[in-house]
């Protein structure tokens, strides 16, 4: 069979024949569905094929892997198979996690065979997935540790897993956060990449380094300051703009203006660590006064009772807070 060849690697040889089945049956359903080849060795599955049927293919056996985690089954039956199956191809930017009164749980996301699913750990971070997998334009806005940038992150991993994209477009301003950097040595794109670490931080807690790789060399995913943006038009891509409250409001419009055919934009930023210059007004901030009344796009707000880092972070974002408070009014506050 011609195409591409995707290896996945499973924890041992017994869940190589949970996720099988009984006489290769859920091997034999995965080979008929999505119209590839699949070979297991050991604790290897080869799936051969068509690129984006295999892609798709690697997807749901991802789900499969949760699902029989999740549930501690040891086999599926045909009929928990087919109600998966038909799930993954209603939804498949969704993970459909089944418990004992065979609910779904779809505020898993799961970016990687080799990684754990990430998941929402509270409403207001479902709130934020939900808007992602429903909306085109995407405002997360709140506090540090929040989980915006994060689950964004995940969310277009997985886009771009399922075929849903065919790349991912990660950005930043390039704003010192009040400090004097000086001269960097280099070229252009190693003068650039402190400001993006944090970008590559997550992708490399998502993604094998190897796969990673390869999909850079592909270009599939891409990160670049933000003014690498002016001039192009963006299609078939997730696109993620983070510390956007550092923008001003012509590099919002520009980036807003980017977006093509195809293609899903999620924008994310704390309007209380603006480091633009002073008089500058932030583009973040006047987003959400310009665009809040357009029903396609959502913005959901944070605040740090959504804080997930350490439970420190949550008490010091509230003493900040309490202290700004005394003199002004927040810069805004969730409608």
């Amino acid at each position: 069979m011609s195409g591409v060849s995707r290896k996945i690697l499973l924890d041992d040889t017994q869940e190589c024949v949970q996720l099988l089945g009984e006489h290769d049956h859920t091997l034999k359903v995965i080979e008929s569905s999505f119209a590839i080849q699949v070979v297991a060795r050991g604790n290897e599955i080869i799936l051969l094929g068509d690129s984006q049927k295999v892609r798709k293919a690697e997807a749901f056996i991802d789900q499969l892997r949760v699902h029989l985690h999740t549930n501690q089954k040891k086999l599926l039956d045909s009929q928990q198979l087919n109600r998966l199956l038909s799930q993954s191809k209603l939804a498949p930017n969704q993970v459909p996690l089944e418990n004992e009164d065979h609910k779904v749980d779809e505020n898993v996301i799961l970016v990687s065979s080799q990684k754990k699913a990430i998941v929402a750990k509270n409403e207001n971070q479902r709130r934020y997935v939900q808007a992602i997998q429903s909306h085109s334009i995407v405002f997360g806005i709140g506090p540090a540790g929040t989980g915006k940038t994060y689950l964004a992150m995940a969310m277009a991993v997985s886009a771009l897993r399922n075929a849903e994209v065919d790349r991912l477009i990660l950005t930043r301003p390039a704003v010192e956060a009040g400090e004097k950097l000086g001269f960097l040595p280099g070229d252009l794109q190693e003068k650039v990449d402190p400001y993006l670490r944090p970008l590559y931080d997550a992708l490399y807690e998502m993604v094998e380094y190897e796969k990673l790789q390869r999909l850079f060399q592909h270009h599939q995913i891409e990160v670049a300051p933000l003014a690498y943006m002016r001039g192009r038009t963006l299609s078939n891509a997730f696109i993620i703009l983070d510390e956007a409250q550092n923008t001003t409001v012509e590099q919002m419009k520009m980036f807003l203006t980017r977006m093509g055919v195809g293609s899903k934009v999620v924008v994310t930023g704390d309007v209380t660590q603006v480091d633009l210059p002073s008089g500058k007004l932030s583009g973040l901030i006047h987003a959400k006064d310009v665009l809040r009344a357009i029903a396609e796009i959502q913005f959901v707000f944070f605040n740090s009772g959504d804080v997930v880092r350490h439970a420190l972070v949550q008490s010091i974002i509230e003493a900040y807070h309490s202290l700004e408070s005394q003199d002004a009014p927040p810069v805004f506050e969730q409608p």
